[in-house]
């Protein structure tokens, strides 16, 4: 991806209500792979939260 596209990618995650850190740890699992970084699912996660 060049700069252009990722610019885009954060601002399109944005506009969809995510949140910075679930921007940064989507980026940091897509660069190293690491399963604590992958997203969960949001239905997942808000009853995690609960």
């Amino acid at each position: 991806m060049n700069m252009t596209e990722i610019a885009r990618m954060i601002t399109g995650l944005r506009a969809a209500g995510w949140t910075e850190k679930e921007i940064n740890d989507f980026m940091l699992w897509i660069e190293t792979g690491e399963e604590h970084y992958k997203p969960k699912d949001r239905e997942q996660k808000v009853k995690n939260e609960q």
